[in-house]
């Protein structure tokens, strides 16, 4: 921001849009982490497949957290 005040604002949006992004991806990231525990336990899914939905919902959270680049001042 270096001594500009007049970003301020911006710097509040942004942040408070990334609070918002923060806990979508940890629900999004805890959702698919326990919907894996039963079936891989249970021996219904095998490791691999569950490996690979676990890595396929990494990618939806870091899509997920690219939405921030796209910020504009309201």
């Amino acid at each position: 921001m270096a001594d500009k005040l007049e970003v301020l604002p911006f710097a509040i949006g942004v942040s408070r849009k990334a609070k918002g992004i923060i806990k979508q991806n940890l629900w999004i990231s805890l959702g698919v982490v326990g919907l894996l525990i039963t079936p891989t336990t249970l021996g219904f899914a095998s490791i691999g497949v569950a490996v690979l939905i676990h890595e396929g919902s990494t990618i939806v959270v870091v899509v997920n957290a690219l939405i921030l680049l796209g910020y504009e001042k309201k």
